[in-house]
């Protein structure tokens, strides 16, 4: 039988700390309870933790910038405080939008109270963002062309940021609002998309830009669009073998009246539930983390630009990898002569922006970069001891140094020795300019793990009554969210970001399908409508935003 649209209101308040669940009026349907608020006591807690995250966010940022030796002035402060503001408010929104999945299933089989399930939810994604190792993070970046990146602390810069995360959070939150399961990272790679074309769109005739790195794009891209096939497929075939190996009929029955289940099915629902936060804190997590760095390395570039806690040992063994591609470099030059310094980094850079790896002159270029980076890094010992005054230029060189020997490792005029130092070149470069500072980590975590406990409610019930026919079982809750779990798990041990929302929905669909429930193929429209219409639409605001504050950038400087 179709189900009719859940009626919350006739649920009733429950009063502010939750409580049983309402049987819908029309057709007896299961409804969480309506949330009616923390309480004063709650709201207090509220705002303590915010304030105290907030100290300690600035506390740290202020005390890396002393420690580095930079200066900066009032309005640096305050340009760097509005973009971290957003940065951690696009993943504000992502925890309450994204996370709601986790918890549908746990609070549409009442294995927890809606409170209870939120915040736990709330707690795994902070744990799994502090776990994460980054590779996510720079993923996304690398998105983003190459001039962005290496002029990420100008006016240009502050105008990418804030056109890609104003655009990310307004479409988050526009489609939060009509209670539909948008993705987050569809919204934050559709925004940093949109921000490379408009780049290359804006920029002078006869200059080469690089535009976005379509072939990182179509990495990410193959990432987003596979796995909520996989999500489905996989998810269907889950619940058919537990029909096979656990014959148990509590399993597959729709929960009776208000009661928990048992104890076992219950745990078990927990532990997916658990994993599933887990996993999107350190997979979508990653993804402000990521932004966040970019904000600081264009603000405080001696305090963020390279990774100051590296040991000595790994210092020592980045000189070598350094002056091993610079005689790589030279030999395989054969005989090109290096320009200067300022002339050598133009080059390269040319050629990035280009994707050549057969320019002219560029290995012979390249030799020179390396060289003069191990020579500057070996005169300090270690990263933390490169002069303030030196460090976003050694960073700019060390990221040319990266991204050029990746290019150059890709053509197939070398020997796998000579591939193979190409690569190591690159991961030197990464390990010396790509980091996140714990406060960071728990930046990004806090606010994953506060938006999990606000605003929850609208994706709840979309996800948990509107894409079957039929009401969840035990059994189908488990199935998906094991599958979810290991699906972005497995995503970021690879560096791709996947939609925790794509997954976790199709999951849950694939579960319908599987046990013969049936699927409402308006809510199915609706997930994919958003799914394909979120890149395009949000490409072309955050294009547009960016051309705006271009604009007004140029307009100010002349």
């Amino acid at each position: 039988m179709a189900m009719s649209h859940p009626r919350i209101a006739s649920g009733g308040a429950v009063g502010a700390r939750g409580g049983s669940g309402k049987r819908d009026q029309v057709d007896g349907r299961y409804v969480p309870p309506k949330y009616a608020g923390p309480g004063r006591f709650g709201l207090g807690l509220f705002i303590a933790a915010v304030a105290g995250a907030a100290y300690y966010i600035w506390r740290s940022l202020a005390g890396d910038v002393a420690d580095s030796g930079q200066i900066l002035s009032t309005s640096a402060y305050v340009a760097l405080a509005t973009a971290l503001v957003l940065a951690l408010g696009f993943e504000f929104v992502n925890g309450f939008h994204d996370t709601a999945n986790a918890v549908a299933t746990v609070i549409y089989t009442k294995s927890l109270p809606p409170t209870v399930a939120v915040v736990w939810s709330g707690l795994w994604n902070f744990l799994g963002v502090a776990a994460s190792a980054g590779l996510v993070a720079y993923s996304i970046i690398g998105l983003l062309p190459v001039e962005l990146i290496l002029q990420v602390g100008t006016a240009a810069g502050y105008a990418m940021i804030f056109a890609l995360l104003v655009s990310a959070i307004f479409w988050n939150m526009f489609t939060w609002f009509f209670g539909v399961p948008n993705s987050s990272s569809h919204c934050l790679i559709g925004s940093v998309l949109g921000v490379g074309v408009a780049n290359q769109l804006m920029a002078p005739v006869g200059y080469a830009t690089s535009g976005v790195d379509w072939g990182q794009a179509e990495k990410v891209a193959n990432s987003l669009f596979f796995s909520p096939l996989i999500g489905f497929t996989a998810a269907a075939i889950l619940l058919l073998v537990l029909k096979a190996v656990a014959s148990n009929p509590k399993l597959y029955r729709e929960p009776e009246g208000d009661a928990p289940p048992p104890w076992w099915i219950r745990a078990t629902l927990v532990t997916t539930c658990t994993a599933v936060s887990f996993a999107h804190g350190g997979n979508d997590g990653q993804k402000g983390m990521g932004l966040i760095m970019l904000i600081l390395i264009g603000a405080a570039p001696a305090a963020f630009a390279l990774n100051r806690a590296m040991p000595e040992a790994e210092t020592a063994a980045i000189v070598r990898t350094l002056e091993a591609t610079a005689d790589l470099a030279a030999t395989r030059a054969a005989g090109d002569a290096a320009q200067d310094p300022i002339a050598a980094r133009e080059a390269v850079g040319a050629a990035l922006r280009a994707k050549d790896a057969a320019a002219g002159g560029l290995e012979a270029n390249l030799a020179a970069i390396a060289a003069d980076a191990a020579q500057r890094i070996a005169a300090a010992g270690t990263i933390a001891a490169i002069p303030a005054d030196e460090t976003a230029a050694l960073r700019s060189d060390l990221y040319v140094v990266g991204e050029a020997s990746k290019l150059l490792a890709k053509a197939g005029d070398m020997s796998a020795g000579e591939r193979a130092t190409y690569e190591k070149a690159r991961d030197a470069a990464q390990s010396a300019t790509r980091y996140i500072p714990d406060w960071v980590k728990f930046g990004v975590a806090f606010a994953l793990g506060l938006g999990t406990m606000v605003g929850w409610r609208r994706i709840v019930v979309t996800v948990g009554e509107r894409i079957g026919k039929a009401h969840m079982t035990y059994g189908q809750g488990a199935a998906a969210e094991t599958v979810a779990a290991v699906t972005i798990l497995s995503a970021q041990q690879f560096g791709l970001p996947v939609s925790t929302t794509h997954v976790l929905n199709s999951a849950v669909a694939g579960t319908m399908a599987a046990n013969g429930s049936g699927l409402q193929w308006k809510t199915i429209g609706t997930l994919a409508g958003a799914w394909l219409i979120t890149l395009p639409v949000v490409i072309t605001l955050s294009g547009g935003l960016y051309y705006v504050g271009m604009q007004l950038v140029r307009t100010l400087a002349g």
